[in-house]
C-alpha cells in the first residue's frame, strides 16, 4: 500500500509538463544517437550528458538521463537487426537471428517483437523495481564502512572478471581506475596524490570529459576508421506487425527474458549482456525447433531484447538505492546524479524523494513514449543509417568538444576529452573493456573512504572484514568469483595448465 502511495506521487511528478518534455526529449535524443551504428548506451549518456547539465531541476536532469539511457538501448536492435552491427554489447545476441530475419525480408516483424519485448519487459521490471527498491533501501540502512567497503570489492570483482576479454586485464582495467580516481587532495591528510604538480589535477580528474573521451571520442575514431563497413541488409522494412505464429512463438520468450533479465540486472557486473546471453541459451534449449535459432528464429530476437532492457531496469536498483554503479552504463548515470548533486544510497529516499520516486515513476511514462517512436517510426531511424558515418562523427565530435568547455569554461577539460579519446581509441584496437576502469575511477573515492573508516572502528585491525557476518559473505562471494574466473581463464589458455588427459 505504501509504495502504491509513494508511486503515484512519483506518477504526480513525472506527468508535469516540463518532467514529460525531458522524457520526450531524453527518448528521442537517446533513441536518434542510439540508432547510429556503433555507438551504443554508454557512448550516448557520456556525449549527451553536458546536455543534462544545463537542466536547473535535478528531477528533469535525471528523467532525461534515464530516457536517454532507454532511447539508446532501444535503437541499438536497428542496427543490430538491419545491419549486423551491435548498437551495444547486450544486442549482440540480437545480431544472429535478427539480421537473418532481414535477409529474409522479415525485417519489420524483427523490428516490431525488439520493440515490443522491450516496451513488456521494461514495464515489467519499473513495475519490480517499485516493490523492491525500497526494501534494498531499508535493508542498506543497516551497513556500515565495512559492508561498503565489501560490496565495492564485489563489484568491481565481478565487473572486471565478467566484462570483456581476459579477466586478467580486467583486473589490470580495475587498478587502473583506482588509482585515476585517487588523484587530487586527500581529504584526510590535505596532501596532493598523483598531481605532479598540475594545480587543475588538485580537485582530481573531471568525470565527464573522461568518460566522454573514453567512451563518445573513442568510439567515433574507431568508427570513422571503417569507412563503408557498414551496409543495410535491405532498402525497405516491409510489413512491421508480426503474424500470429510470431506473437505465439515470442509470448514466452518475452516473459522469461523479462525475468532473468531483472534478476542478472540486480547482480552488479551483471547486467544486460549476461542477461541476454542467458535468455538466447534458454530459448534455444527449450525451443521445439532448437535448429532454427542462428537462422531466424524470431524467439532469439524476443528473448534477448526483452532480458537486455529488463535487467537496464534492474540496475537502477543498486545504483539508487547502495550507490553502486553495477555497469558502465549506470557509472555513467552515477557521474551524471553527482553533478546534480543528488548523492545515491540508502538516505536516497528520504534526502531526495521526489527524484527516487520520480525518476521510478517516469519510466512508466518513457516506455510508452519508446514504444511510440519506435514502431510508427522505424522506418526512419532506417533512413537515418544511411547518413554516412563520415558526416556523423566530426558532428558528433563538436558537439562533445562545445559541450566540455561548457562545464567549467576550461580548456584544461578539453584536453582531458582529447587524451582520454585517444586512450579509448588504443583501447578499442587492443580489445580492452574500459567499463571496469571507469567503475573503479567512480568508486574509488568509497573504497578509499570505507577502508579508513572500517580501520578506525577496528582498532587498525583488518580482522573487522571478516568478523561482521555481512561483510564476510559478500568478501567471500568476491573471492570465489574471482577466482572460479582465473581458473577457467587459464584452463582455455594452452600450456599454462597441463591438459587432464596428459
Amino acid at each position: 500500500m505504501e509504495s502504491l502511495q509513494q508511486i503515484g506521487y512519483g506518477l504526480a511528478l513525472a506527468l508535469q509538463p516540463a518532467n514529460l518534455l525531458y522524457a520526450f526529449v531524453g527518448s528521442l535524443l537517446g533513441t536518434l544517437v542510439g540508432v547510429l551504428p556503433g555507438l551504443g548506451p554508454v557512448t550516448t549518456i557520456a556525449v549527451l550528458l553536458p546536455v543534462t547539465y544545463q537542466v536547473g531541476d535535478p528531477l528533469g536532469a535525471v528523467i532525461m538521463l534515464a530516457s536517454i539511457y532507454y532511447g539508446a538501448m532501444y535503437g541499438g536492435s536497428t542496427t543490430s537487426i538491419l545491419l549486423k552491427v551491435p548498437g551495444e554489447a547486450a544486442s549482440v545476441m540480437t545480431c544472429i537471428d535478427g539480421y537473418e530475419m532481414a535477409k529474409q525480408g522479415r525485417a519489420g516483424p524483427a523490428l516490431a517483437i525488439a520493440a515490443i519485448g522491450s516496451f513488456v519487459a521494461g514495464t515489467v521490471s519499473v513495475v519490480a523495481l517499485s516493490l523492491v527498491g525500497p526494501v534494498f533501501a531499508r535493508y542498506a540502512l543497516s551497513f556500515g564502512p565495512p559492508e561498503y567497503f565489501a560490496l565495492a570489492v564485489c563489484g568491481l570483482a565481478l565487473s572486471a572478471t565478467l566484462s570483456l576479454g581476459s579477466p586478467v586485464r580486467g583486473l589490470v582495467m580495475v587498478a587502473a581506475g583506482i588509482v585515476l580516481g585517487l588523484i587530487g587532495i586527500d581529504t584526510v591528510s590535505g596532501r596532493e596524490r598523483f598531481t605532479f604538480g598540475i594545480l587543475e589535477l588538485s580537485d582530481g580528474i573531471e568525470m565527464v570529459p573522461m568518460l566522454m573521451g573514453l567512451f563518445g571520442l573513442g568510439e567515433i575514431l574507431v568508427n570513422l576508421e571503417e569507412k563503408g563497413a557498414f551496409k543495410l541488409v535491405s532498402d525497405r522494412i516491409g510489413r512491421l506487425m508480426p503474424s500470429r505464429e510470431d506473437w505465439r512463438r515470442s509470448a514466452g520468450a518475452i516473459g522469461r527474458g523479462s525475468l532473468f533479465g531483472f534478476l542478472i540486472g540486480l547482480i552488479p557486473g551483471g547486467g544486460a549482456i549476461l542477461g541476454a546471453l542467458v535468455s538466447y541459451t534458454v530459448e534455444k534449449r527449450i525451443s521445439k525447433h532448437p535448429e532454427e535459432f542462428g537462422r531466424g528464429a524470431i524467439a532469439g530476437v524476443a528473448g534477448p531484447e526483452s532480458a537486455n532492457n529488463a535487467a537496464a531496469s534492474a540496475s537502477f536498483i543498486p545504483l539508487l538505492t547502495l550507490g553502486l554503479p553495477s555497469n558502465a552504463v549506470t557509472a555513467v548515470l552515477f557521474a551524471g546524479l553527482l553533478i546534480q548533486n543528488v548523492q545515491p544510497g540508502p538516505l536516497m529516499m528520504t534526502e531526495h524523494r521526489d527524484v527516487f520516486w520520480g525518476v521510478i515513476s517516469s519510466m512508466y511514462v518513457g516506455n510508452v513514449m519508446l514504444l511510440i517512436l519506435n514502431l510508427p517510426l522505424v522506418g526512419l531511424w532506417a533512413q537515418l543509417l544511411r547518413v554516412p558515418f563520415w558526416i556523423l562523427g566530426p558532428a558528433i565530435l563538436t558537439v562533445a568538444i562545445f559541450g566540455t568547455f561548457s562545464l567549467r569554461n576550461s580548456w584544461f577539460d578539453v584536453g582531458v576529452l582529447m587524451a582520454s579519446g585517444a586512450v579509448g581509441y588504443l583501447f578499442r584496437k587492443a580489445s580492452l573493456d574500459a567499463g571496469p576502469l571507469i567503475m573503479a575511477f567512480i568508486l574509488a573515492n568509497i573504497l578509499d573512504t570505507s577502508l579508513r573508516q572500517s580501520l578506525l572502528m577496528g582498532d587498525g585491525h583488518p580482522a573487522i572484514f571478516v568478523t561482521r557476518p555481512i561483510c564476510a559473505t559478500i568478501l567471500a562471494v568476491a573471492l570465489a568469483v574471482v577466482t572460479v574466473q582465473l581458473v577457467a581463464w587459464l584452463r582455455r589458455r594452452p600450456g599454462l595448465i597441463r591438459d587432464e588427459a596428459t
